[in-house]
């Protein structure tokens, strides 16, 4: 997990995230569509699960049928958000918004 602030842009932190991790494929939406993180991806040996934004001039080939176990990741997402204090990120500090986020994620993978 990378914390960053509340107006930034995920694919800020996108490569730092994948960055000596070893894995098959990397599954993202189309707001990791981006060629420099694309080539990232395929440097490090895995598959881009990427589908192309639709004004792409060279429309890239995915495999649609992994790019459907993203909902994995949306409905965690979905569950951690049900915990108010992370939903309306009641911590003022980084670091107990990262505690208490990471007692979040432990109490959905207990249950």
């Amino acid at each position: 997990m990378r914390l960053t602030a509340g107006q930034m842009a995920d694919m800020t932190e996108a490569a730092a995230l994948i960055q000596g991790i070893e894995a098959q494929c990397v599954i993202a939406d189309k707001g990791y569509d981006a060629d420099a993180f694309v080539d990232l991806i395929e440097t490090q040996g895995a598959q881009a699960v990427i589908p192309p934004r639709s004004h792409r001039l060279t429309q890239r080939v995915y495999d649609r049928h992994l790019y459907k176990d993203r909902h994995l990741v949306e409905r965690f997402f979905c569950r951690l958000k049900q915990f108010r204090r992370i939903a309306t990120r009641y911590e003022k500090l980084a670091q107990n918004f990262m505690s208490m986020l990471s007692l979040a994620c432990a109490c959905i993978w207990l249950a």
